[in-house]
């Protein structure tokens, strides 16, 4: 989730991704029934080559795809335990996006047939929803521009209001609480862009995934990543945008999984049967290949 400028670049990418995921348990636990979201996905400009999902301990498990076409993985471990290790292997090639796609206007986005077929894109969550002084804002900044032009503006004036601090919100943290310190992380972020594209009428969605921290994508050794969020807005087209680094998305980028806001996309939800506290370790290592 970090933030900082960054170049086109142009490039393409191949990444190897280890995202491992440690529970910890105070005592046993008797059972853990768990769902995954950690496999990208293959779209125009990311190709998964190779994806491997390994759970340690675990009874069963299988895979599928959710309402929002994200690959989950379900398992459950029966045996009692204290430690639950999830790892997450992938080879991905990721290219950066062309230019010079063409772009709805604002008639094409009011038109009854595209709402009803993107209305679960334009309304808000209660991670979305923004406060009124925030989509007056959105509002001013569109006001004499295109979409495409106008969805860029509305990330950009969030953003530019937004300090970027770690620690100081929670996955459960409202847009609009983020707001109301103008401090959070990309997560926090992406909300709030989402609220403000839905404010002026923009379908938007919410993504989930990885980001490569290197200057130019795919050189040098290996790094340590964190999971990043960003946007996707409809234009004629779905287009993706990085709120929190204001830049394009391209080789830097990851997809994992889209949905209306985090609630629909956590990498890991689940309950267990066991007394005491837990503790969760996460890594995520982004390796370039050849």
């Amino acid at each position: 989730m970090r933030s900082r400028a960054r170049e086109r670049g142009g490039t393409v990418s191949r990444l190897r991704i280890v995202h491992t995921s440690t529970f910890r348990y105070a005592a046993p636990v008797v059972a853990s029934y768990n769902e995954a979201r950690i496999t990208p996905l293959t779209r125009t400009g990311q190709t998964v080559l190779s994806s491997h999902v390994d759970i340690q301990p675990c009874t069963w498990q299988t895979t599928y795809r959710d309402y929002w076409g994200t690959a989950v993985t379900a398992f459950e471990v029966l045996t009692p335990h204290q430690t639950l290790v999830i790892t997450a292997e992938h080879v991905v090639q990721v290219d950066d996006p062309a230019p010079g796609r063409s772009s709805a206007d604002w008639d094409e986005l009011r038109a009854p047939a595209l709402r009803d077929r993107l209305a679960e894109h334009l309304a808000d969550t209660a991670s979305t929803q923004v406060p009124s002084d925030l989509a007056e804002l959105a509002r001013r900044t569109a006001a004499g521009l295109g979409p495409a032009d106008a969805a860029e503006a509305v990330c950009r004036a969030v953003r530019e209001r937004m300090e970027y601090i770690p620690g100081v919100t929670t996955v459960h943290t409202p847009a609009a609480e983020a707001w109301a310190v103008r401090k959070g992380v990309c997560q926090d972020i992406t909300h709030l862009a989402l609220g403000a594209l839905h404010a002026i009428g923009l379908p938007a969605r919410y993504v989930s995934g990885y980001l490569d921290s290197r200057e130019v994508p795919g050189e040098g050794g290996t790094v340590t990543g964190e999971s990043h969020a960003w946007v996707e807005y409809w234009a004629g087209g779905w287009r993706p945008f990085d709120p929190t680094n204001l830049w394009p998305v391209g080789g830097h980028h990851v997809v994992l999984a889209r949905g209306r806001a985090y609630e629909d996309v956590p990498p890991l939800r689940g309950i267990y049967a066991g007394v005491g506290s837990q503790e969760l370790e996460v890594t995520v290592e982004i390796t370039p290949e050849g």
